[in-house]
């Protein structure tokens, strides 16, 4: 009897990214590192890195034709599926680039959408998902339909040919129109919710993705959210009930932020970040063991201002203590090693606790530290709580 292989071929990508003159070598890399976790949550393998030094990309191609030729032999010998580039490219330059290399490519926006795309479980993500698919999608329709005949699945929907693109940019426009209705309507829903909770005091988790937003969240509301190490595990907000000693609150769990997060994502997903909006606390998670660590707390601010008006209190949670790497400089030669797992009063005593005001320092994988976390909230929300409701004997 013969055997058939049903397993899915992984397909295998190179990355693609320029050097410019407000970068360096290796933080371009660190860029591409966090590209190439993208490509492999999307599910494809990252087998190699092209990197080019421009001052500004390329208008018709991205890089230049010498690149670009390197390129195109690279993926001839290595019978490579996918190139994925870590900008956004124009129209005419995926138009481009896809006939000079003959192969599949992705942009960074594309390969968000599609791992948004694939996380998407409830009817508002889908929804919003779907909406930043279609306006992505509307200013490269000429390009997409050519590209989709040839494919035999990607992101977006398939078409006919070049005959029907002024029929189907329409059909796109009405979409999007009612897209944006039925997200209004969620919208309007999810408002009542709200409204339905009372007055409780709310707490909002927010952070770079994968940073362990949804692990801190089971273990302080004893639930079972996913958490995966893996980029964009939580697209939907989640929000518990937790009790601290005899003090109730709401607690929700956010989609994490990303550097160069795609303008129609972050335009579909602020009614989610509603949460965020609305709550009392935020909590901002960080994962201290990253090594761009400050630059990952920068764009969660920037994307925090971008959506909303006010400052709240907020209190900064470093996370994955037990994977930090401590460079300590020897004065005598003045070089450098490294000490893994350093103790918590050690890091207390670090530039990082000094120049952050309100931070806490846990590893919610090995349970370090959370009785302080759990006493800080207890501590903060009981004051909020205390305010809006000045009678409540239940507290003391």
């Amino acid at each position: 009897m013969t055997e058939f292989n049903t397993a899915v071929k992984q397909q295998r990508a190179v990355l693609i990214g320029i050097i410019t003159n407000n970068e360096d070598d290796e933080t371009v890399n660190e860029f591409l590192d966090e590209l190439a976790f993208l490509t492999e949550t999307a599910g494809a393998v990252p087998e190699k890195r092209f990197t080019q030094r421009l001052d500004i990309p390329n208008p018709r191609t991205f890089v230049g034709s010498g690149k670009l030729e390197e390129i195109r032999n690279y993926i001839i010998t290595h019978d490579i599926d996918l190139v994925i580039f870590d900008d956004e490219l124009s129209p005419s330059q995926l138009r481009n680039i896809e006939r000079e290399l003959n192969s599949r490519i992705l942009d960074r926006t594309n390969l968000i959408l599609d791992i948004f795309a694939r996380r998407a479980k409830t009817a508002h993500a889908k929804t919003q998902v779907e909406l930043a698919q279609y306006q992505y999608l509307l200013p490269r329709l000429t390009r997409m339909w050519t590209h989709l005949e040839r494919q035999r699945g990607g992101i977006g929907l398939r078409g006919p040919g070049e005959t029907e693109i002024e029929t189907d940019r329409r059909i796109i426009r009405d979409k999007i129109a009612r897209l944006k209705e039925q997200l209004e309507k969620i919208d309007r829903q999810k408002a009542t919710q709200r409204k339905s909770r009372g007055k409780m005091v709310r707490v909002a988790l927010v952070g770079y993705t994968n940073v362990g937003k949804s692990t801190i969240m089971n273990l302080l509301s004893k639930s079972d959210v996913f958490a995966e190490n893996k980029l964009f595990a939580t697209l939907d907000t989640t929000v518990r009930k937790v009790v601290i000693g005899n003090l109730p609150f709401l607690l929700s769990d956010t989609v994490g932020f990303i550097r160069k997060l795609p303008h129609h994502l972050v335009e579909s997903f602020k009614s989610t970040l509603d949460e965020v909006r609305e709550s009392d606390i935020l909590l901002h998670v960080v994962d201290i063991s990253h090594p761009n660590f400050e630059e990952q707390i920068n764009i969660v601010n920037q994307t925090l201002h971008e959506i909303m008006d006010n400052d709240k209190p907020t209190y900064i949670i470093f996370n994955k203590i037990d994977a930090y790497r401590w460079v300590i400089k020897d004065e005598d030669d003045l070089s450098t090693k490294e000490r893994e797992n350093i103790t918590l009063d050690e890091l207390k005593n670090t530039w990082i606790a000094k120049t952050n005001d309100h931070c806490i320092f846990i590893s919610a994988r090995n349970k370090e530290n959370l009785q302080e976390l759990r006493d800080m909230l207890y501590g903060k929300v009981k004051e909020i709580h205390t305010q809006r409701y000045p009678y409540d004997d239940f507290l003391y």
